[in-house]
Order: C-alpha cells, then sequence, then structure tokens
C-alpha cells in the first residue's frame, strides 16, 4: 500500500473496520479499487435519468439527494455529511436510469467504488457483501421509520426528532432545506422555531 494511498483512503478504511475485519492483502485490493474524487459547490455526484455508477463515501463535505417535481420544486429525501454513503442506490444496484438527484452543498471529497468492481471485490473479500448488506438494511430501517412518523407525528415533532437525531446537519444546512426535508415550508419552519424559542425564554 503506498503511503498516499494510506492517507487519502484511511477514512473509508477505518470505517470498514468498525463492521467488518479485512487481512492486510484485503485491504490493499480494496484500496486499488478506490476512487478518490473532488466535487466543486452545487456540482452533482448523480442527476435524475443518469445511470448511478458508483458507490460514493464522503471523506468531507455534504451533499444532500433530492427530486424536482413538475413545478421544479425540490423536495429533499436525505442528506449527506462525512462518513455517509450517498446516492441513488436503487440505480446503482439496478443499474437504470436515477430518479434522484446528489449534489453537493460545498466543497467535497468523496471515494468511489465503481459498479463494475463491486462483483469482483464481493468474489475476493466475501465479508464486503456483510458490510454493505448492514448498510443497506440499516438504511431500510431509517426509511420505514421516516414513513411512519411522516403519518403519525406533527411537524413540530417530527422537526424535533431531527434535531435530536441529526444535530450536525441542524448546524450545518439551511433552514430551507430542513424544510424540505420535512415536507413543511420554510415559513412554518419558521414558525415552529419561534414558538420553540418563545417556549424556551419562558421556561
Amino acid at each position: 500500500m503506498q503511503t498516499t494511498d494510506q492517507h487519502q483512503f484511511q477514512s473509508i478504511i477505518t470505517h470498514f473496520r468498525e463492521k467488518i475485519s479485512l487481512t492486510t492483502s484485503e485491504e490493499d485490493f480494496l484500496i486499488s479499487k478506490l476512487k478518490y474524487k473532488r466535487y466543486l459547490k452545487n456540482q452533482y455526484i448523480v442527476q435524475e435519468a443518469d445511470v448511478y455508477k458508483y458507490q460514493t463515501f464522503i471523506v468531507s463535505g455534504k451533499v444532500k439527494t433530492f427530486y424536482s417535481d413538475e413545478s421544479g420544486i425540490e423536495h429533499i429525501v436525505s442528506f449527506g455529511l462525512s462518513n455517509w454513503w450517498v446516492g441513488d442506490l436503487c440505480s446503482f444496484t439496478t443499474q437504470t436510469p436515477a430518479i434522484f438527484n446528489t449534489q453537493c452543498l460545498d466543497k467535497t471529497v468523496v471515494i468511489q467504488i465503481a459498479y463494475n468492481d463491486m462483483n469482483e471485490l464481493y468474489d475476493k473479500i466475501p465479508q464486503l457483501e456483510r458490510y454493505f448488506r448492514l448498510i443497506v438494511q440499516t438504511a431500510y430501517g431509517n426509511m420505514t421509520k421516516r414513513i411512519v412518523q411522516n403519518h403519525a407525528m406533527s411537524a413540530k415533532e417530527r422537526y424535533l426528532l431531527f434535531t435530536e437525531t441529526y444535530p450536525e446537519i441542524v448546524q450545518q444546512v439551511p433552514q430551507y432545506m430542513i424544510a424540505s426535508y420535512l415536507g413543511i415550508t420554510k415559513e412554518f419552519l419558521s414558525t415552529i422555531r419561534k414558538q420553540l424559542t418563545t417556549k424556551d425564554l419562558k421556561s
């Protein structure tokens, strides 16, 4: 393993080590398939109707994944920060056109694995299948919880839960994007925040 590779890919190797055990030779082979890439603010990692060809792991920066309705209004379905996997998973696994856009909110550094390399990695490193199975299971669980919350909780309750679960996103992402993620207007979110601030001042 080259020293530059150790530096560039240390974050993702550390992330893998938290869930699976890899030998030195397996880590070296994995690193040989990784691609290090930099994106500018507002640049797209994948756009709607394009086929998503890479699994993408964020080293630094932040992104949003969204779709636009017929009126051109954005609906954010997820955010991504350091040490998160992002993109249109369905497009990647089926190699069909993406229905979501993933766009960088600032300068973002990522590590990517090409679709064509995944099967070879699974063959050479069976533990990686387990790793990505765990990632997909977690993502599916979170999606299911969000569907239930959207039906069972008020907007204020969803906002409070969001701030408790993802405080780092609240600190780094504009409020109008959080409103889009919650499925409410930015004006309504502003009202909720004022109500909460007033309540804190009174208590």
